[in-house]
């Protein structure tokens, strides 16, 4: 942890972020700012390849921001991470999306976006792991908290297609439905630099599991779908990605396990498995898989670690 001066700021807004309530958000960010006389230049770009560029233009420039703020969910905080990951200047949140899950994980208020710029302008830093995922028919991308991969993208994916119920309840909706569907795949999962002793970790450095399973998400930090615990070990900075295989229960105990994950309680099921890795790649036909809950195109993807690569503004 350091401290850092933050009196000059980019910030980086979407309207549409949780069901609209992206707006409100940034007024009372924009007020609170001012309140507190710092120099703001705003982002307020009409698609993610437009925002990216603007950020990297002004991180750039002579007069360089002291921090980018992202004012939305975990979907404008991934896309903002191709101009911010390496670039040495941090990245604040004032959450104002349906999961919010980095910010969660950083302790940092959801419901009060005057309360969250404070934290922000106190000028903490943490410095954090990124993930970089690539697939054959996307591009490569960074990701800060979950990739999901099988049943849970499509769980994620159905829920940003929808308008109602607002916030997390909106996934436990989508899994419902996604549950009435096939929702088992024959996965290939191969592990490389294994984490000594961790989980359930066998010996070696190098590791293929071919398992039937439901999903298997791989976390760089705790939680996604705002606030289910799928990699409860999980850690932002020690240079791993854990790894969650939820292996072929039948639907009626999947259904019984939803409404505890989606409570954001701890899943320890017989059928589930543990491991920690620094290289892991997931293969299975017809997959889905989602990164930071944004689309991430078709399995097999292969994610990778990558130390200390963002740093962010915490309480």
């Amino acid at each position: 942890m350091s401290e850092h001066s933050v009196r000059r700021v980019l910030v980086v807004t979407n309207p549409h972020s949780g069901s609209g309530r992206g707006d409100g958000v940034t007024e009372a960010v924009l007020a609170e700012l001012a309140t507190q006389g710092v120099e703001v230049t705003q982002v307020r770009a009409p698609s993610a390849d437009s925002s990216v560029a603007q950020v990297r233009t002004e991180l750039a420039g002579p007069d360089r921001p002291d921090a980018v703020i992202c004012v939305g969910g975990d979907g404008l905080m991934n896309v903002l991470l191709a101009a911010v990951a390496h670039s040495g200047v941090p990245l604040g949140l004032v959450p104002a999306g349906t999961g919010n899950d980095l910010a969660r994980e950083l302790g940092i208020p959801t419901d009060d976006p005057r309360a969250a710029v404070r934290i922000l302008l106190d000028g903490r830093v943490r410095t954090l792991d990124l993930g970089r995922i690539e697939s054959p028919d996307a591009t490569p991308t960074w990701f800060a908290t979950v990739v999901g991969t099988g049943f849970d993208a499509r769980v994620t994916l159905r829920a940003n297609g929808m308008r109602y119920p607002r916030g997390p309840l909106r996934y436990t909706v989508a899994a419902v439905a996604e549950l009435l569907r096939g929702y088992t795949l024959p996965f290939r999962i191969e592990m490389s630099g294994l984490a000594p002793g961790a989980l359930d970790n066998p010996p070696d450095q190098h590791v293929v599991i071919m398992t039937d399973a439901v999903m298997a998400p791989i976390g760089n930090t705790r939680t996604y779908g705002g606030g289910m615990l799928v990699c409860p070990e999980a850690k932002a900075d020690d240079g791993y990605l854990d790894i969650t295989v939820v292996g072929a229960v039948s639907r009626w105990e999947m259904g019984r396990l939803l409404p505890a994950l989606s409570a954001g309680k701890r899943i320890d099921h017989p059928a589930t498995k543990r491991y920690r890795a620094r290289r892991i790649t997931v293969s299975a036909p017809g997959g889905y898989a989602t990164a930071d809950g944004e689309p991430a195109g078709m399995l097999p993807v292969t994610v990778q670690a990558m130390p200390g690569a963002l740093a962010v503004l915490v309480p």
